[in-house]
């Protein structure tokens, strides 16, 4: 009766082991704020200042089919602010959730680039008006 009993807990505790070691390998999404940096050529990789947890770093933003036929994706130019929800990866980060936001939402150290990048967008397009 013992060795039945002790071969279904050990049994048991392996699949625990293993299950924990399954969830340990995911990654949970991060909040990310993202200033687009240039015109957008190919609309699944943009370029883009992004800023994860206080820190800014240039990256692709990496567009998966459900957010291509997402309106605010759809209408991206330079200097957009955005909210992303995804996975930092080698490649840059894959948005899994995107909000279109007003720069003064955007975190103090994003905020001067997205300020200086609509001054100069501002600038380019001023003399094309007259």
């Amino acid at each position: 009766m013992r060795h039945p009993a002790f071969f279904l807990c050990s049994i048991l505790i392996v699949l625990v082991g293993v299950a924990h070691t399954a969830s340990a390998g995911i990654e949970e999404d991060v909040i990310a704020f993202a200033v687009v940096s240039e015109l957008p050529k190919d609309k699944t990789r943009v370029p883009a200042k992004v800023a994860i947890e206080g820190s800014v770093t240039d990256m692709k933003l990496l567009a998966s089919d459900h957010i291509l036929s997402n309106l605010a994706w759809k209408q991206l130019e330079i200097c957009h602010a955005l909210k992303l929800e995804g996975q930092k990866s080698s490649e840059g980060f894959r948005i899994h959730y995107l909000r279109a936001i007003d720069g003064a939402m955007l975190p103090m150290v994003l905020q001067g680039y997205a300020g200086d990048c609509l001054l100069k967008k501002a600038l380019e397009v001023a003399p094309l008006v007259d």
